[in-house]
C-alpha cells in the first residue's frame, strides 16, 4: 500500500509541476527536441506510475528465495491471505481495474490514431498517384492547385508534397528551406511523437497535462524541423517562406511547415538564436529519463527487499510448530 500511494503522489506532482517546469520557463524554445522528449516521459511516467500503483495494489509482494515451487506456493497463499483480508479483495479489485482501465485506454486511444492516420494518409497518397507531378530533381509531389502550400504524408511511403502556388511564389532558398523542414519532419518521426501526444489527450482529455503536453508538442516538433532547416539556410528566408505559406489548408494526417503558431515561429527565427549548452542538454536528457525510469524503481523496491527474506510457511508449517509447542 505504502508503494502505490508514493507512485500515484509522484504521478500528482509530475502532473502538477510539468506544465510550470515546461512553459513558463522559455528553455523550451532554445532547445525544441530536448523539449520534446520531456514532455514524453513526463506524461509517459504518470500514465506508468498510475498502472503501477493499481499493479502493486492487486499483486502483493512475495519473498522469491528458495526453490520455482515453494515461490508459486507463496504467491498463491499471499493472493490468499491478501483477498481473504478485510477489505483485502476490494483493493486488489480496484488496483486491477486501475492499471487495467489506464493501460487499456491509452493502447485502444494509440492504436486508434495511428490507424486512422494511416488510413487517412493512404487515401491521400492514393489521390497524389492519380493527380500528382513527380519533380524527381526536388525529390517532391507538385498538385495543381492556387493556394501556396507545403506538407508531407510522413510514415511508410513518406512523400513531400508542393502545390503549383508555392512552387511559383517560393524562390529557390527559400523552396530548399521548406522542403529541408519537411524532410525533418520524417526523419525525426514526429508523427509517432505528435500520434502519443495527440492519444494521451484523447485519452483523459480532463487531465490538464495531457492536454497541455499535446498543444506544446505540436508547436515543438515545428521548432525543432524549423532548426534542422536553418541548418541548411538561413532563418531569414525560412520566415519569409513561412510567411508566404502562412494560413494554408493541408490534409489531415499530414505534417506542413504552415503549422505550429506560425507568427510565433517567425520571432524565434528572426531573434538572435540562444540554444542551450551540449552539457545542460545532455543534463536535461538524463534528468528526463531518470523521471521515467523512478516508477519502476519505486515498484520494484519491495521485490528487490524480498529476494533476502525466506518464502512463505508451507501449508504443514503450523502442524509442525503446534507439535513442537506440544
Amino acid at each position: 500500500m505504502r508503494v502505490a500511494i508514493l507512485l500515484l503522489g509522484y504521478a500528482t506532482l509530475v502532473g502538477t509541476l510539468a506544465p510550470v517546469l515546461l512553459t513558463r520557463t522559455g528553455w523550451a524554445a532554445r532547445a525544441p527536441r530536448l523539449a520534446i522528449w520531456a514532455w514524453q516521459a513526463l506524461t509517459a511516467t504518470v500514465v506508468v506510475s498510475v498502472a503501477l500503483a493499481g499493479l502493486v495494489l492487486a499483486v502483493p509482494t512475495v519473498p522469491v528465495s528458495g526453490n520455482l515451487a515453494d515461490m508459486l506456493q507463496a504467491c498463491v497463499m499471499a493472493l490468499r491471505a491478501q483477498y481473504a483480508a478485510p477489505g483485502g479483495a476490494v483493493v486488489a479489485a480496484t488496483g486491477t481495474v486501475l492499471a487495467l482501465g489506464v493501460l487499456g485506454r491509452v493502447g485502444w486511444c494509440l492504436t486508434a490514431a495511428l490507424w486512422r492516420a494511416r488510413r487517412e494518409r493512404r487515401r491521400h497518397a492514393e489521390v497524389l498517384a492519380m493527380v500528382g507531378r513527380a519533380r524527381p530533381d526536388l525529390g517532391v509531389t507538385v498538385l495543381e492547385d492556387d493556394r501556396p502550400a507545403v506538407y508531407c504524408l510522413p510514415g511508410t511511403g513518406h512523400r513531400i508534397v508542393l502545390t503549383s502556388a508555392a512552387l511559383a511564389a517560393l524562390e529557390p532558398r527559400a523552396l530548399d528551406a521548406v522542403i529541408a523542414h519537411e524532410r525533418a519532419h520524417i526523419r525525426q518521426r514526429h508523427h509517432l511523437v505528435l500520434a502519443f501526444a495527440e492519444a494521451l489527450k484523447r485519452a483523459f482529455p480532463r487531465v490538464a497535462l495531457f492536454r497541455t503536453a499535446a498543444e506544446e508538442t505540436r508547436r515543438l516538433v515545428e521548432m525543432a524541423a524549423d532548426d534542422e532547416a536553418t541548418a541548411r539556410t538561413d532563418s531569414l528566408t525560412l520566415a519569409g517562406a513561412l510567411v508566404e505559406l502562412a494560413g494554408a489548408g493541408v490534409p489531415v494526417a499530414s505534417l506542413a511547415a504552415s503549422g505550429g503558431q506560425v507568427a510565433g515561429r517567425v520571432r524565434r527565427l528572426l531573434s538572435p538564436q540562444r540554444p542551450l549548452r551540449r552539457a545542460v542538454v545532455w543534463t536535461g536528457t538524463l534528468v528526463a529519463g531518470a523521471a521515467l525510469a523512478l516508477p519502476l524503481v519505486l515498484a520494484a523496491q519491495p521485490a528487490v527487499a524480498a529476494t533476502g527474506m525466506t518464502t512463505c510457511p508451507l501449508p504443514d508449517a503450523p502442524v509442525a510448530s503446534a507439535q513442537r509447542s506440544a
